[in-house]
């Protein structure tokens, strides 16, 4: 979401912020709010009530029936295999077209329904598969009992108060402390209002919270548990601030390494972010914390990402970009947030095959659907398309000066005019009050005690939520996600006991000259680097910087420690570094950053990245480094992928690691790798090629256009690759990454061996007859596959075996495809058995004719190795479907 750009640093923390500093924080603000002003009133439908009122008579509505009826496809669009850039965007418009068609001849029967005339007593009858609503039948015991007291409680409530859940308070609105999102109480029903907060990494604009490990270094942990972990403690820091929505996890796709807010995200795999994603929403909402999946859908890139429209051919959709929303409703999240981008021409947040058919109807998602901020455009349109919430409730977003909102009046008006069912306000409605009630949020639940926007108000209580194991948490994670590239000659672990002089080199190895929160947002780079910016950061407590924790080992071993942290300062490394000194190894501290569109950093990078090369004089630091020492060991803090090629190439760089974007505790668990303590097991959650033309898809910069209206016809992105995403394009077209997906090192070595598979249930099912929301018995276990790691080297460590499935020829599938994995700890020389189990849905693929799962005849692989790349075991085994 977006998010003004504010000076919190003085204010929260009592430091003393330099007038430079300050200047910079208001020419960003300055710059913000322009931005939102700027793009959103150039849309002919932002306006004044006046005008929304104006088009309610003519307003016609998107909706289809909740049954069989429904319209088939995604938008209408059958992709033909063979389709270019202009056919895929030529048939996205038109389907568009024929999917408002479609919509209308529903219309008659649902403007009957919904009209005033029914009255608001008598609406609650209308729940029952009646054209132009999709019955929220609860998909287990708790959504059932929280959907029936959300509708007990709207049945309660006046057109008016119904249509106040539905409408955000307005950015820096209502009464103190505010939150970035806010939904108003409604006393009669005992409703305390909601207060949504970002981010993924923890609790934004608050002070003494935890800013946990990015989205991208959890998920490179490849681990389940500490997905899990780490989304227990983000929920007992939100709840203990009085949070009722956290606007996390992230579920899209880094499609392009470029892209700006892949740091928030999974990688490039639907089942590594989907795991994660799961992981996350059951630890968030254990603590009785609603999570918000976000954003739906195909929202991967920051350039133009309120004009252009994603164009993906049904296919493609469901089996990669839906698949993390199935698992985070299948995990029961709460809410999920719509995206700012079109999907084939039509706006996410007002397209009812989107938000209706697909993510209600099909994914079976029980409670509310939130517009990003500022992602709703119309009034009528938006809640016939199935959007429940809008944030933060102004017809723009974000500036408090901004009086008028789509809803609110606007929305009642077109009930009472019969453009929007009264049937489908209910709904929305019960649908905000069902997560309230599934997360028990109706029983005492902490108020918020922080203001997001003045942070000295009295309303702040500053209270510290940060308990020892949410600091271990962090440690945690953070260490598992850092991932061992290369390690020639076992230059590491570092052995300290041994060490005479260490050398570290660069200035994202220290400390931030003006404070980690020197910038809002995290708009820009001082030392060490632990997240992106944007609206998904969080305000450091502290933070840990690699070169503080080496000073207290080197202060307990002891060793020599030597540094230089000027960029520039050339001449300085030798003097440090050179091995003739006595220097066992340097280390180097290289960066890339990349963040949400809304802020610029000095460099000219708007949100996506302009190139995949190490920024600043990373580059030269390392050559330097390495033209006087022979084991020059590089340390990558980036939110993606790299240019390593002339890092690969230099005989002196002996180790490299990925350290991702750590969070607050990413200093201390980069050197609990770097000497041994945590052996590492990160795996790289996407993959680096050796040069940027050799991925599958790169960010579309539209050169020449704006983020307006205007760009409408020339925003086109389309998603041309189809299935062949990351690793499953570098296998599909034979081409040699630089370090392939699910690629690690670690200090011991690891042996595979006994692979063997059986099928738990043989009988086919296509046939079987299918239902929506989705049949519980397409999750359910088919095949089992087991196979043995052993340890095989001295050191107690964690394996992450990958188990990747390859379909028949004839299914039309990439090579193979990541269907399992853990973190499995293995102590040294022992071995584990491990058993998994393949679902019917990991068996299947998408048919467009059928519109269901089915499940392809003919011989299936099973690929059990240490990456995409490192194959250590095949299962063959054959199907009759």
């Amino acid at each position: 979401m977006k998010a003004s750009f504010l000076i919190l640093a003085l204010a929260l923390f009592g430091a003393s912020v330099p007038t430079s500093a300050k200047h910079d924080f208001e020419r960003r603000a300055a710059h913000h709010s322009k931005h939102h002003v700027e793009a959103r009133s150039q849309h002919a439908w932002l306006g004044s009530a006046e005008i929304s009122q104006g088009s309610l008579q003519e307003a016609k509505l998107d909706t289809f029936r909740g049954d069989e009826s429904v319209l088939k496809g995604w938008n209408g669009a059958k992709m033909k295999e063979e389709s270019a850039n202009a056919e895929i965007n030529a048939e996205a418009k038109a389907s568009s077209k024929k999917n408002n068609a479609a919509h209308a001849s529903a219309t008659a029967d649902a403007q009957t329904e919904g009209s005033a005339s029914a009255g608001i007593a008598g609406d609650q009858q209308d729940h029952k598969g009646k054209a132009g609503l999709i019955q929220n039948v609860g998909r287990n015991r708790r959504w059932k009992t929280a959907i029936a007291k959300a509708k007990d409680a709207v049945g309660k409530l006046t057109l008016e108060e119904r249509v106040a859940l539905m409408t955000g308070v307005g950015w820096e609105r209502g009464p103190l402390p505010r939150c970035v999102g806010n939904i108003a109480p409604q006393k009669k029903i005992g409703f305390e209002g909601l207060c949504l907060q970002d981010s993924p990494v923890g609790v934004r604009f608050a002070d003494l919270v935890t800013p946990f490990p990015t989205g991208i270094t959890t998920a490179a942990t490849f681990s389940k548990e500490l997905a899990y972990k780490r989304g227990v403690a983000q929920g007992q820091q939100a709840r203990a601030k009085g949070v009722s929505i956290l606007l996390g996890p992230g579920l899209n796709f880094g499609r392009a390494p470029a892209a700006g807010r892949n740091w928030e995200y999974g990688g490039e795999d639907p089942y590594v972010i989907g795991v994660a994603g799961a992981q996350n929403i059951k630890g968030i909402q254990s603590q009785h914390v609603q999570a918000c999946a976000k954003h739906f859908v195909l929202n991967d890139q920051e350039t133009l990402r309120n004009t252009y429209s994603s164009n993906v051919d049904e296919r493609s959709l469901y089996e990669l970009y839906l698949h993390p929303f199935k698992d985070a409703v299948e995990a029961d999240t709460a809410t999920v947030m719509a995206s700012y981008n079109r999907i084939n021409e039509t706006w996410a947040t007002e397209n009812p095959e989107l938000l209706g058919n697909i993510l209600k109807y099909r994914l079976g998602h029980n409670g509310a659907t939130i517009s990003d901020w500022g992602a709703q455009h119309n009034n009528v349109e938006s809640a016939n398309g199935y959007l429940d919430m809008a944030q933060p409730g102004q017809t723009a977003c974000c500036d408090k000066s901004i009086g008028t909102y789509f809803w609110n009046e606007n929305l009642v008006a077109a009930v009472n005019n019969g453009s929007v069912p009264a049937v489908r306000v209910a709904d929305a409605a019960e649908r905000v009050l069902a997560g309230y009630y599934l997360l028990d949020q109706d029983q005492p639940h902490p108020k918020p005690n922080f203001d997001s926007f003045d942070p000295l108000d009295p309303s702040n209580q500053h209270v510290n939520v940060i308990k020892p194991e949410h600091v271990q948490v962090a440690r945690e994670v953070a260490a598992a996600g850092t991932v061992l590239l290369q390690n020639k000659k076992k230059t590491l672990p570092l052995d300290v006991k041994k060490l005479r002089k260490l050398a570290v080199i660069g200035p994202q190895a220290g400390p931030a000259i003006n404070g980690a929160n020197a910038f809002g947002d995290r708009g820009g780079v001082d030392g060490y680097l632990g997240m992106g910016w944007g609206s998904g950061t969080a305000e450091y407590p502290f933070l840990v910087d690699p070169l503080n924790e080496l000073n207290q080992l080197a202060r307990k071993t002891p060793f020599g420690l030597y540094w230089s942290l000027n960029a520039t300062d050339y001449d300085r490394i030798p003097k440090v570094a050179d091995e003739r000194l006595g220097v066992d190894a340097a280390l180097v501290f290289v960066y890339a950053d990349s963040g949400e569109g809304y802020i610029s950093l000095e460099n000219g990078v708007t949100g996506d990245r302009s190139n995949l090369t190490f920024w600043n004089t990373g580059p030269e630091l390392i050559k330097r480094t390495a033209a006087v020492n022979s084991n020059t060991i590089v340390i990558v803090q980036s939110p993606d992928a790299n240019d390593y090629e002339d890092v690969i190439s230099n005989p002196n760089v002996t180790a490299i690691i990925w350290s991702g974007m750590g969070g607050e505790e990413g200093g201390s668990a980069l050197v609990d790798v770097l000497t041994g303590k945590t052996n590492p097991s990160g795996r790289l959650p996407f993959t680096i090629a050796k040069k940027r033309s050799d991925y599958s898809a790169d960010v579309n910069y539209f050169p020449g256009l704006s983020d307006t209206p205007a760009s409408f016809d020339q925003a086109q992105l389309p998603y041309t690759e189809k299935l062949e995403v990351g690793y499953r394009h570098f296998d599909a077209k034979n081409i040699e990454p630089r370090f392939a997906f699910g690629h690690g090192l670690s200090y011991t070595s690891f042996k595979y061996s006994g692979g063997r598979g059986k099928w738990l249930d043989q009988k086919e099912w296509n046939s079987r007859a299918w239902s929506w929301p989705t049949p519980k018995w397409i999750n359910e276990p088919v095949y089992e596959v087991s196979f043995t790691v052993q340890n095989s080297g001295g050191r107690d460590g964690h394996e992450v075996p990958q188990v990747y499935l390859s379909f028949p020829a004839a299914a039309g599938e990439p090579p193979k495809v990541l269907r399992l994995f853990d973190r499995v700890p293995i102590p040294a020389g022992q071995s584990k058995h491990i058993t998994w189990q393949l679902t019917r849905y990991d068996l299947s693929i998408w048919s467009t004719e059928k519109q269901r799962w089915i499940h392809p005849a003919g011989d299936y692989k099973l690929q059990i190795g240490a990456s995409s790349r490192d194959i250590r075991l095949n299962v063959d085994f054959k199907s009759a479907a």
